[in-house]
């Protein structure tokens, strides 16, 4: 496989990862702001499919293609930008695990509240909050892995 074809899956791959946190975490976070039960299950029944589908994938794709790319141009891994960049993709990771377990929690109550017509319990606001609160360092670590990518900044 050449280098340009890796990099086209490597940038297609980040492309898909970043796009799909920001819209899932735009739906969600919109249908949350509705209080409405029944498109809050919907959407929540979404975030989670899409995680499985777009997210897991890519979060694999990501550093292999990324490792690839660098044995091909024979750039090691101790190079600060490089070394900046996957310590910020763990970091991001650190935040992403606990989000998939919340995503799913959300999943059950809303569904359930859904099925039983009934108000989400205090419970789902409360993984909410911790769920939007762990977005927002994890899309701050992303934002700034694709600026440290394209620019290769020496440190």
């Amino acid at each position: 496989m050449t280098y340009l074809l890796i990099k086209y899956i490597h940038i297609i791959s980040m492309v898909l990862l970043f796009g799909t946190g920001l819209g899932s975490a735009f739906y969600k976070w919109m249908a949350d702001n509705s209080r409405r039960v029944s498109p809050i299950a919907v959407t929540n029944c979404h975030v989670v499919l899409a995680d499985w589908i777009f997210t897991t994938p890519t979060i694999i794709i990501q550093p292999l293609t990324g490792i690839w790319m660098l044995n091909i141009a024979h750039i090691p891994l101790s190079t600060p930008w490089v070394v900046i960049s996957l310590a910020l993709y763990a970091f991001a990771g650190c935040c992403w695990i606990p989000v998939v377990w919340l995503q799913i929690r959300m999943k059950k109550l809303s569904c359930l509240a859904d099925e039983t017509q009934s108000e989400l319990p205090k419970l789902y606001w409360h993984y909410a909050r911790i769920w939007f609160w762990l977005g927002v360092p994890a899309f701050i670590a992303m934002i700034s892995i694709v600026f440290i990518m394209v620019l290769k900044p020496t440190f």
